[in-house]
């Protein structure tokens, strides 16, 4: 039987990376149901404006001036959600990259060593698949969410510009 001598570390290999990004708490949002990932992305966004309505009433302006405050709150209150999706972004993108790899990069002690170790054709052919097929969909729905959620953020104060001037 040719069993396979693999150096790098059980943790740092790629598909063993993919399981635990997988299983984590918010990385793992994109991986559930759509609308239960939606759902969590509007509750981030509003667990934080009540932050952002405290923040914004310091001002002496937007205390006169309900509707702009409340305006505000809610547009910046977005940057939380955006903040939360680059982040599973790169996780993600950082898993797609180490599972379409030739070479596994790895580290053998706390110290960088640079270790280099080629992937064996079938774990690369089970790696490849699951980048096209896993993650490479997943990249692309945050890329969605990211750009829809920046729009949504950048006409939203365009909008609060051209009403104050």
């Amino acid at each position: 039987m040719n069993k396979i001598i693999c150096p790098v570390p059980i943790n740092q290999r790629p598909l063993n990376e993919f399981n635990s990004i997988r299983n984590s708490w918010i990385i793992s949002w994109p991986v559930l149901e759509r609308n239960i990932f939606y759902r969590k992305l509007t509750l981030s966004w509003l667990l934080i404006t009540p932050i952002s309505l405290i923040i914004s009433y310091g001002s002496d302006y937007l205390k006169n001036n309900i509707f702009e405050l409340i305006f505000i709150s809610l547009a910046v209150s977005l940057l939380f959600p955006i903040l939360l999706l680059i982040r599973q972004w790169l996780s993600w993108i950082y898993i797609y990259k180490r599972l379409n790899s030739e070479n596994i990069e790895y580290e053998e002690s706390g110290w960088y060593d640079g270790q280099i170790w080629e992937k064996p054709i079938d774990w690369r052919e089970k790696e490849l698949l699951i980048a096209q097929y896993q993650v490479k969909p997943i990249l692309n729905h945050l890329e969605k969410t990211i750009i829809l959620i920046i729009f949504v953020f950048l006409s939203s104060n365009l909008l609060l510009f051209l009403d104050i001037n």
